[in-house]
């Protein structure tokens, strides 16, 4: 896997991008770890950032160095094959006003530099043999921070911690190409909102207050020598972005849509595009032929709330094609039109031959939070196929109520921002599936002192109803049916890998990466990395050796569950 303009010496498998490459498949061609092999795994090396929690990041090798984000978007970098550390960077943000946790998801590594997307909304360029700062771009712009304040929303909604801030930052790891740095934002589409201590849409309740408290998500592109911006694209659609006022999604599901009350509003909300969400949470998959990046979009704001943002709300919820050399909209797929369940279209694309009645054709696959696997023909997005369904859905696109509304799956999904693998040879897509229901409340704060009612919406994990993680293999060599799925321990995080070797990787929040078999999900071994497992596994290969990284660092979740944080990077081989 050759990466523009870092040569690969031949003894060396590096994991040079995001996804291993640009297709976002999360699968390697390495098999010296295999099922015969693989239980005899044992840490190689571990590598402590000095930063506990939120280590959600995917490291990249290239060259034989391995590069890693920790978090507080502070970078190191290690020899690959013995973890000794070459430099490390301390970041030093600019503002402490951030949206979510201080977590980051990955760096890339090109022509020399290695970018990283910050969280207090910068993108830096570090020399990847140094570590110094060679660029150094504010990127969110100034109009774009918090504006907004929670003072009087947290005196009205009792002892819940309200988070007033909608300042927009960067989780995900930029995608090179064409001498481009692609990155999106994330903070867009919530405002204020309430979450409580047990770490809100993760763990416990989550509050979305109705209003224009939002911002409009965007993926930007900048000069990878120099940081100039050289396009934005914005995810809210401003003239027009009411759409069709549709009633039922693409694949012909009923959403339950109050439309004449929507229209009926629609005048006096002309302008919610402004301020209407689309949160980008992970890395874009790119197809070089075609020219095309293909990137998921994150829910409208305000969040639970649409008589404020009338119509479908265009172009969140959707998975989008853009020009890679000019933003360019070529189509979109939008899966939830005016959504208000917290249904981001999460997880990173995934690009693969799917197979026809015509012959194959080259598609995009995503893994959604609704359950399925959706899969795209790349020019166009004609929908090819879906899979079957990976969880039992219940009153989907049932609106919130007063009295409450379970609805199945709850905001963190059927499968959120974790990536899924890929293995091609097979036809096999293997993600980490959540299964869970969720309670939406509709509530109200009474006028008072000059100011009006806030109705806002509270969300909770369902009373009564199971919640649990499986791993779950997906053929679509043969339509998107479930090939097996088997239950874990814990809930499931970080995304999974695939090999080579008949293996898949994945992790739990307790702390165990778990190998299975990828022919019948048979856990084949398992090793306990001391806190959640919070990123994505990769592998690599240096002088003949096959080595799997993984970041143990807990998260929100983890916290919320009862298990620890960490600050680990534990890389595992087989004995020499």
């Amino acid at each position: 896997m050759a990466l523009v303009g870092l040569a690969l010496p031949a003894e060396a498998e590096d994991w040079p991008a995001f996804g291993g490459d640009h297709s976002n498949r999360h699968a390697s061609a390495l098999d010296a770890i295999n099922r015969e092999t693989v239980g005899r795994l044992k840490p190689a090396w571990i590598f402590q950032t000095g930063t506990t929690g939120y280590f959600q990041a995917e490291p990249v090798i290239v060259d034989g160095t391995l590069y890693v984000s920790a978090t507080g978007n502070h970078v190191a970098a290690l020899e690959a094959k013995s973890g000794k550390v070459l430099w490390t960077y301390t970041h030093k943000a600019r503002t402490e006003k951030i949206f979510g946790p201080p977590s980051n998801r990955g760096v890339a590594v090109s022509g020399g530099l290695v970018y990283e997307a910050t969280m207090d909304g910068r993108v830096i360029a570090l020399d990847a043999k140094t570590g110094k700062l060679v660029w150094d771009i504010e990127a969110v712009r100034p109009e774009e921070g918090e504006t907004e304040t929670a003072v009087a929303l947290a005196a009205g909604l009792g002892d819940k911690a309200v988070q007033g801030s909608s300042r927009l930052g960067f989780k995900m790891p930029p995608l090179v190409a064409e001498g481009l740095v692609i990155v999106g934002v994330t903070g867009a589409g919530y405002g204020l909102h309430v979450e409580d201590a047990k770490g809100g849409l993760d763990g416990g309740s989550v509050v979305g207050i109705e209003g224009g408290y939002g911002r409009r998500g965007w993926l930007a592109a900048y000069d990878a020598k120099t940081g100039a911006e050289v396009w934005r694209w914005y995810v809210t659609k401003e003239d027009g972005w009411e759409g069709g006022f549709v009633d039922k999604t693409a694949d012909g599901l009923p959403l339950h849509r109050d439309i004449p009350a929507e229209k009926a509003a629609a005048e006096t909300n002309r302008d919610a595009w402004k301020v209407g969400g689309g949160s980008l949470w992970m890395t874009p998959a790119y197809d070089k032929d075609l020219g095309l990046i293909y990137l998921g979009t994150g829910n409208p704001a305000p969040q639970n709330f649409g008589l404020t943002r009338p119509g479908d709300n265009l172009y969140t919820m959707s998975l989008v094609a853009l020009d890679v050399k000019t933003g360019a909209l070529r189509w979109h797929f939008q899966q939830v039109p005016h959504e208000t369940w917290g249904y981001d279209v999460a997880s990173p694309p995934f690009l693969l031959d799917y197979p026809t009645d015509t012959g194959p054709v080259k598609a995009v696959a995503e893994a959604s939070k609704l359950g399925w696997i959706y899969v795209h023909d790349r020019k166009d997005g004609r929908l090819l196929g879906k899979s079957a369904p990976l969880i039992t859905q219940k009153n989907l696109f049932v609106p919130p109520s007063p009295e409450g509304t379970v609805v199945s799956p709850g905001p963190l999904g059927a499968v959120s921002w974790h990536p899924v693998s890929y293995d091609a040879k097979t036809g096999l897509a293997f993600a980490q599936v959540r299964h869970g229901a969720a309670t939406y409340t509709v509530k109200t704060v009474p006028a008072a002192n000059g100011r009006p009612e806030i109705r806002y919406t509270e969300t909770g994990e369902a009373k009564g109803e199971p919640t649990f993680s499986t791993l779950t293999a997906v053929d679509l060599s043969k339509g998107g049916s479930v090939a097996w799925s088997t239950k874990a321990g814990s809930r499931l995080s970080g995304g999974t890998l695939a090999t080579a070797g008949g293996i898949v990787f994945s992790g739990e929040e307790d702390g165990y990466l778990d190998a299975h078999d990828t022919a019948n999900g048979r856990l084949l071994w398992r090793f306990q990395c001391g806190a959640g497992i919070g990123g994505p596994p990769v592998t690599y290969s240096v002088d003949g050796r096959q080595y799997v990284a993984v970041a143990a660092g807990g998260a929100s979740f983890t916290k919320g569950s009862g298990f620890g944080t960490g600050d680990a990077l534990v890389v595992f081989a087989l004995p020499e």
